[in-house]
């Protein structure tokens, strides 16, 4: 910590400062998707707040690939439009192309991707936060972070201004200490070339925090007028599928198709004989990379027995010739990814108008924060999107918007809100985040949620909307279109109570290939079977036609998989009992006798809020978790 005397010195600052332009409710620290989500949560929750960026021009940029969504991502967008963020606003009003992902797999992992328009959506995001109450953008890159022993100040800029708030939302993104990285030459910059944040870091360490380096990539752009289109696969879009955000009853036609093809035997040999001069294999690059998102040359070295790897083109903007070539992430020299490129079918003539490269970063140990994202050191200083070693723009922003409402009902003197496993992907995600950390850039994948037919991308708003509503982020007419919906969920579940005749489905199931059963059944049990749907019932029988499609696919589902959704909502009772077993937060671990030493020091580290959090940590055997339940009804007998 610093010396008392600078702390004295920084609050008769702030008390004889009279310029309001120095004093706020929050400061949040980078404008990326966690800061955007992080800013526009807090200011329109009522606080003044103060959103930094090294450039403005980076507010909202896409900084990788020009999508938003994609694999559990799109659920987490749905989340975040559900709870009244932005993100999935802004993907509607920028996009080139919606899909959705596994459609030939069940429900539980449906999940909408949507191309969009990078520079659009930049430029949309950056309006959307000028044009909003309360907040203030500003140009300038956060050199420190001013506190005392026990409470965050505020924050001091490279330029010597010092600016004052109770909280402190720091959303940095990969720019601490960034470096990034073409064969044997280096640029200490930004993604993109933007300027980096160079003193953050120091502050960090100061406070205590425990860092640590990471890595991640981005392929090349290339021209498209030097793409042979006719060798790849078109990938159009999806018709007539609801947008990302509930505010949007419909969304823009699919403007352009993306393009798939792959590598080939050349293209490997072209990598394995110049893998000597890979930045990853020759040692100049420290930070840990990505597991799921591996560079080329990553892939070619792991996956040696593939012939083969998938290669997504996809437009970078409308206003543009640039193609993101996804699939070809690489930090080989310039000269190696021309004969890389060439040799992939379609691009023999490309023309690469950026280079991929790799970019390092400063990170920290996300299990030094509580749930509600709060560094557990200091109160009011809060940590949002990459800088918790996370990987992704969906991942990010859902950090950002939990953050922003936490540090605006900590200024409220209220419950801070903590999503759980149980109701969202964002929930889960700061819990493996919190609970049990990260050693590489984390991900969101469906396979991480334990509930996932319950969270899925059709039900976010009957999951998160009341939540939303109730710390005061969905408005009046968001919360109409909620009530709208969860009332026509309502009333198709008790049509679809009608019981109907034998003779009444006979041309249904024949039609359908369905055994013809000589019982009555209900509408809910002829959905039950394989080949029927709810559209069918709307056809044969003429029913239901008064109901949005969304809720109907809703109903659906809900009905075809009762069974194992009610198997998930019992785990979720259990779970739930040990989540409301309290741990004191000042116990110390060392003195309950019978926890191994190993559970006694992760314990300690962790501070976790409950049980099942504890049950959670690495390190923690389930006799560990056995002696806090004989502890706890200790202390509770002695009380």
């Amino acid at each position: 910590m610093h010396n008392n005397k600078r702390y004295k010195m920084t609050m008769m600052k702030k008390e004889e400062t009279n310029d309001k332009n120095f004093i706020y409710d929050v400061i949040v620290v980078g404008a990326g998707h966690a800061g955007c989500e992080a800013g526009l949560a807090s200011a329109r929750l009522g606080k003044k707040t103060l959103v930094l960026a090294t450039n403005l021009d980076t507010v909202g940029y896409l900084a990788c690939n020009p999508s938003v969504g994609g694999t559990a991502k799109g659920n987490i967008v749905k989340e975040i439009d559900a709870l009244g963020g932005e993100m999935g606003i802004n993907t509607d009003k920028t996009l080139i192309q919606l899909r959705m992902l596994n459609r030939g797999k069940g429900p539980a992992v449906h999940c909408p991707r949507a191309q969009v328009d990078k520079y659009k959506y930049h430029s949309q995001m950056k309006k959307t936060l000028e044009g909003t109450a309360n907040l203030y953008l500003r140009q300038a890159e956060a050199a420190e972070v001013l506190h005392n022993d026990k409470q965050v100040l505020g924050v001091k800029t490279a330029q010597g201004l010092e600016y004052f708030a109770n909280a402190v939302i720091l959303a940095t993104g990969v720019y601490l200490n960034s470096r990034i990285i073409v064969g044997e030459w280096t640029n200490d910059v930004g993604p993109n070339g933007f300027s980096n944040a160079k003193h953050l870091t120091d502050s960090l360490v100061e406070m205590g925090f425990e860092v640590r380096r990471f890595k991640t990539g981005t392929p090349a752009r290339i021209h498209a007028r030097s793409v042979d289109f006719d060798k790849m696969t078109p990938q159009p879009g999806d018709k007539d599928m609801a947008p990302f955000s509930y505010v949007h009853k419909s969304v823009n036609e699919n403007q352009y198709d993306c393009h798939l093809t792959y590598t080939v035997q050349e293209t490997h040999d072209v990598i394995r004989s110049n893998i000597d001069r890979a930045p990853l294999f020759s040692g100049s690059i420290k930070g840990t990379g990505p597991r799921y998102c591996p560079s080329i040359e990553d892939k070619v070295t792991r996956f040696a027995d593939k012939d083969r790897h998938q290669i997504f083109l996809e437009r970078e903007g409308l206003d543009t010739d640039e193609i993101y070539v996804q699939g070809m992430s690489s930090s080989m020299p310039a000269e190696i990814q021309y004969k890389i490129y060439k040799s992939i079918p379609g691009l023999e003539r490309v023309e690469i108008m950026r280079d991929a490269y790799a970019i390092e970063y400063d990170c920290i140990d996300p299990t030094q924060l509580y749930p509600t994202l709060m560094y557990k050191n200091l109160d009011g200083l809060f940590c949002a999107g990459q800088i918790n070693g996370t990987s992704g723009y969906e991942e990010a922003a859902g950090q950002g918007l939990v953050a922003g409402i936490n540090a605006s009902l900590y200024l409220d003197k209220k419950e801070m809100v903590v999503l759980e496993r149980s109701n969202s992907y964002i929930g889960v995600l700061i819990d493996d985040l919190t609970t049990k950390g990260t050693n590489e850039p984390y991900r969101m994948m469906t396979s991480r949620a334990e509930y996932r037919l319950l969270l899925r991308q059709d039900n976010a708003d009957t999951r998160l909307t009341e939540i939303g509503r109730k710390v005061g982020l969905v408005d009046d007419n968001r919360y109409e279109i909620y009530l709208k919906k969860k009332k026509e969920i309502e009333e198709i579940n008790e049509i679809l109570s009608t019981i109907c005749k034998p003779k009444e489905f006979e041309k249904l199931f024949r039609d359908k290939g369905e055994v013809i059963p000589n019982n009555a059944l209900s509408y809910k049990d002829m959905l039950r079977r394989h080949n029927v749907n709810i559209f069918d019932l709307q056809k044969y029988f003429g029913i239901l036609t008064e109901f949005s499609k969304q809720a109907l696919e809703q109903a659906e589902t809900d009905v075809k998989y009762e069974g194992y959704i009610q198997k998930e909502k019992e785990q979720i009772e259990q779970f739930n009992k040990m989540e409301q077993r309290k741990l004191p937060p000042d116990v110390d671990y060392n003195n309950i006798g019978g926890l191994r030493i190993e559970a006694r020091q992760k314990l300690n580290k962790i501070k976790p809020q409950n049980l099942g959090q504890a049950s959670r940590i690495s390190g923690v055997s389930p006799a560990d978790v056995t002696v806090l339940i004989v502890w706890l009804a200790q202390q509770k007998k002695e009380k």
